[in-house]
């Protein structure tokens, strides 16, 4: 789910109180031209001091397991800290070297060590993926040809919204992913703006291909190492196998605040998108590096010139909607925004359904960073602290009531995803379903393998997925649909399973929720 985007886009667009900036004097650089320093130390302090306050609220408010928090100013960690514990019910407690996973935040740290090559010569911003990645295929040759590293880390490739993200889900890997590409539907290359993991992924791959080894591997070499990143890997086994990880939790009954720790969350598919994981002692180390053109303690880690293509703006992410609203962009890995300061801020979110939450952002001008880590599916809680920290640094309070807004942009996200139709209240005048024996059999789909659907007693049930490895009892609805409740990253709710039936045995079946780009439709197969 676009989290991420969606949550960064509504925080852009908002305005808040801000003190006077009026003087006398004029400006030392014209517009265009980084400004001054518009906070000093005292700001800072002030805003680090309400940090536990606003971490304890929320943790309260919505019950959240686990958060830690860093913040960054002028190469300084002036505050990192542990909240709570790193799963629900067992009391060992999360510290500043607790691993969490974080999720979409993998992708601002992926584009650093893509810099790292790029700075050695390795690669280009501008050289064409398919160089060190020849099983990249779209629709279009020419885009296949043409596609670089910039056009992919900044969401312009034309592939849609997410894709391969619902292959991942049916347990397909990166190679069988990748394969698949070439039958999705594109936007206009360069022209368009879709958040896509798996065209991020490719990027990342491409780089490590270049490099001759794997990305796991490229980024240690690259970043981890050199800043001392010991408790960060960009291996899922790494990190699943550390004892001082937190885990993923979901929320089973928001009224009363609970979470579980019912999922375990497997992104190493998409690595260089989503597959980090890390402690915020560790993340401080990175923010540093950013903040200070590449270098870190004395040492430059990745070029100064190929850094900074990372924080600029490549994508036209979200036009305003409201006459006098900021636009909003997307860099190489980062959002690309400006707040009502006119101070160029660099972040982004992270989230899984299954259980992470995170969030990282940064004022270049000011030299400040703050990331927060949380053990939670996403319902605001790291994007509530960052907003609060910097709406508090900025303007020495509170100028907006956070939490229920960026709750309620979650909710948004959320409920956009789910199917139109009640599938769980059946119809007064629900027509009656044919025998079973019209639905039962094997289905096949070029983009999602197979899918068969049996009789078990009085039921029908549904498999999918490769090797046909999840199983899920359907429920009639009316006619010739059905519903199920699939689990996964980009599930979202109860979702149609419709037969097309033309005398006979059905010729079809519509899966709702793997039909966004018009995929998801499997024929039967024949006898």
């Amino acid at each position: 789910m676009a989290f991420g985007t969606v949550i960064a886009l509504a925080l852009s667009g908002c305005s808040s109180s801000s003190k006077d900036s009026s003087t006398s004097s004029m400006a030392d650089t014209p517009p265009g031209v980084p400004a001054a320093a518009q906070l000093d130390r005292d700001d800072v302090d002030a805003a680090v001091d309400q940090l536990d306050g606003f971490v304890e609220t929320i943790m309260t408010n919505t019950g959240a397991p686990g958060v830690a928090v860093a913040v960054v100013y002028e190469d300084e960690v002036l505050y990192s800290k542990g909240f709570g514990v790193r799963k629900a019910g067992d009391p060992a407690p999360v510290d500043t070297s607790t691993m969490f996973q974080l999720a979409s935040v993998s992708k601002p740290v992926a584009s650093s060590v893509v810099a790292s090559v790029v700075g050695s010569g390795g690669i280009a911003w501008d050289d064409p993926v398919k160089n060190h990645e020849p099983g990249f295929a779209v629709a279009d040759p020419y885009v296949t040809a043409n596609a670089t590293y910039t056009d992919l880390m900044s969401h312009r490739s034309g592939l849609p919204d997410h894709a391969g993200d619902t292959l991942e889900d049916l347990g397909y890997t990166y190679p069988e992913i990748l394969d698949r590409l070439d039958q999705l539907p594109l936007e206009r290359f360069r022209d368009n703006y879709d958040y896509t993991n798996y065209g991020f992924s490719i990027a990342g791959m491409s780089a490590a291909n270049a490099e001759g080894t794997t990305w796991a591997e490229l980024s240690k070499q690259k970043i981890y190492e050199p800043l001392g990143m010991d408790n960060t890997t960009s291996s899922f086994d790494e990190w699943v196998n550390t004892p001082n990880h937190a885990s993923n939790h979901v929320q089973v009954d928001p009224a009363a605040k609970t979470w579980e720790a019912k999922y375990v969350r497997d992104p190493e598919q998409q690595a260089p998108a989503g597959g980090a994981s890390s402690s915020v002692d560790d993340m401080a180390k990175w923010i540093r590096m950013e903040l200070a053109d590449g270098e870190f303690e004395g040492k430059q880690i990745v070029d100064p010139a190929a850094l900074q293509v990372t924080h600029q703006a490549h994508s036209f992410a979200h036009p305003s909607e409201t006459p006098g609203a900021r636009d909003s962009f997307y860099g190489l890995g980062f959002n690309v925004n400006t707040d009502d300061r006119g101070r160029v801020q660099i972040g982004h979110a992270g989230a899984f359904a299954l259980g992470a939450s995170t969030d990282v952002k940064m004022l270049p001008s000011e030299q400040l960073g703050i990331v927060v880590l949380a053990n939670t599916a996403p319902v605001g809680v790291s994007e509530t602290i960052t907003a609060q920290f910097l709406d508090y640094v900025t303007n020495g309070e509170l100028t907006v009531d956070w939490a229920p807004f960026i709750a309620e942009q979650f909710k948004m996200v959320i409920d956009s995803e789910r199917s139109d139709v009640d599938y769980t209240t059946t119809p007064a005048d629900a027509a009656p379903a044919r025998p079973a024996t019209d639905y039962t059999g094997m289905y096949t789909s070029p983009y999602y393998g197979q899918a068969e659907v049996v009789a078990e007693g009085n039921n029908l049930v549904l498999t999918i997925g490769k090797d046909l490895q999840q199983s899920y009892p359907l429920t009639h609805y009316t006619g010739d649909t059905y519903w199920f409740e699939p689990v996964g990253e980009n599930a979202a709710g109860p979702t149609g399973a419709e037969f097309t039936v033309t005398g006979g045995p059905a010729t079809s079946l519509t899966i709702e929720y793997l039909d966004k780009d018009g995929l998801g439709t499997f024929t039967r197969a024949p006898q």
